[in-house]
């Protein structure tokens, strides 16, 4: 009997499709057929009470009763945590995830970012500290999804004058879209890392190894773009105030990361069968335990390697112009970092939200056609040391798709002098927020050092599923 058809029998837990497969191929053994198993694991289903004493399904029927009591025994907390949002056009379903996530037992306190929308779990844009625990899905299916920006030492100029170069040297030295990678693989110290710290990231490493250096779909993408460094912006950059030609990219951990993702996160749920429907995506692992360990290593080790696939983006881009790379500064979302607040040793998951303690740098892209903002954190306590990764979705992809054409999207690129190598409908710039509106309302967040304008923007092709 397969997995599926185990599920909707309603024997979901991994516990209990274990127990269910050994009583079955006793059962089967013993020379029962299948219609007859199917009928008495219905009954059992419905009855477990009924088989505790079963020859074949008797562990199944007592974990089956250990299951019900437990959930069962779910009591939601008096009173949620308290949380503060930032933003006047958040869409009602991610407020109610914000709300459900700081109803947790294990919740703290949290934050809504001004560019919040809904995702799986705790929204994008969301900021939830826990106790002693990590939820899979509050750290997102793209462990550590990063933003990196890099200073190339070569004029504005450029732009106009080595337009072909710089096109030819973006399309060879990067890869988009889910399973691409480079026959000459790259090479970076992360493989030399001890990729045994779970059993998942430990059959992980030559995919990783294969896509090192690679971009994903959806909102991913490596640009070139024209950076004006702010006065407030020259000592925290290294560089003095005025115009640059600049690199930047946006994608995280890859394939590696997905499936870490979506092991643990299957793993958290089946762990926790008393949470309601609305909160099984929040399920989390206690860090004392083996389970939560694994995860909390192997999240790690997809932060260095989400670190080193956005290093050799950017050294092989700069080799093969043949440049210096003069300023650089990046910074992940899609994490849990243990942090200390209000005295209290807290687990702070920032899921499409950008770490934004008192002097931290980090890079707020907009769109395609929009502004990217280097920034530096203020350190605002209410807010979890916290801002936003983007600009912030304002429809699906499918919306996007359906209400927009490429042929209104070139017009809006040609007025903003953007080239667009590659991308999908679904990520124009009519799908976003304005990059600006956002910025202002996180003003008591962070600091604007320095404006990168797109110029010539690469992302994975239309048709690839998104990976954001």
């Amino acid at each position: 009997m397969k997995r599926k058809e185990l599920i909707k029998l309603g024997f979901g837990h991994r516990d209990l499709r274990e127990a269910a497969v050994e009583g079955l191929k006793a059962a089967s053994r013993a020379g029962l057929k299948k219609p007859a198993l199917r009928r008495l694991l219905r009954s059992l289903a419905a009855d477990p009470a009924l088989f505790t004493e079963h020859e074949h399904f008797g562990e199944l029927a007592r974990k089956a009763i250990q299951q019900r009591d437990a959930a069962d025994a779910y009591e939601p907390r008096r009173e949620n945590a308290p949380y503060r949002r930032w933003g006047d056009d958040i869409d009602d379903q991610a407020v109610q995830q914000m709300e459900n996530a700081v109803s947790l037992p294990v919740a703290a306190r949290g934050a809504l970012m001004p560019d919040a929308h809904v995702g799986y779990g705790l929204p994008i844009g969301g900021v939830l500290a826990t106790r002693g625990s990590v939820i899979p899905y509050a750290v997102g299916v793209d462990i550590a999804c990063r933003v990196k920006m890099t200073v190339l030492d070569l004029p504005v100029g450029a732009l106009a004058g080595a337009r072909d170069r710089l096109r030819k040297v973006l399309e060879r030295e990067t890869r988009f879209g889910i399973g691409s990678s480079f026959r000459d693989r790259r090479e970076h110290g992360v493989l030399d890392d001890d990729w045994s710290v779970s059993p998942v990231t430990g059959r992980l490493k030559d995919k990783a190894w294969a896509q090192l250096g690679t971009s994903g779909s959806g909102n991913h993408f490596v640009e070139y773009g024209t950076l004006e460094v702010f006065g407030s912006g020259s000592e925290a950059l290294g560089v003095p105030p005025g115009d640059y030609l600049a690199l930047l990219s946006h994608s995280g951990s890859r394939g590696a990361g997905a499936t870490v993702a979506g092991h643990y996160s299957r793993l958290a749920m089946d762990l926790h069968p008393e949470l309601p429907k609305k909160l099984k995506h929040l399920a989390w692992l206690d860090l004392t335990s083996e389970p939560g360990q694994e995860y909390w290593q192997a999240m790690q080790l997809m932060g260095r390697y989400a670190e080193a696939n956005h290093a050799c983006i950017h050294h092989h881009v700069a080799r093969a112009l043949g440049v210096e790379i003069l300023a650089d500064v990046e910074n992940h979302h899609n994490f849990a970092w243990e942090e200390e607040h209000q005295g209290e040793k807290l687990i702070v998951h920032r899921k499409g939200a950008t770490p934004a303690g008192h002097g931290d740098l980090g890079v707020i892209p907009g769109s395609m056609a929009n502004p990217a903002y280097v920034v530096r954190g203020l350190g605002n306590v209410a807010s979890l040391d916290s801002s936003s990764h983007g600009a912030g979705r304002v429809m699906s992809r499918k919306k996007a798709k359906q209400s927009f054409t490429w042929s209104e999207t070139r017009k809006l690129l040609a007025e903003r002098q953007v080239e667009l190598l590659s991308a999908g409908l679904d990520e124009v710039p009519m799908a976003y927020r304005d990059i600006d509106r956002v910025m202002a309302a996180q003003r008591d967040l962070v600091e604007t050092l320095a404006r990168f304008d797109p110029r010539m923007v690469k992302m994975a092709p239309a048709g690839e599923r998104p990976e954001d």
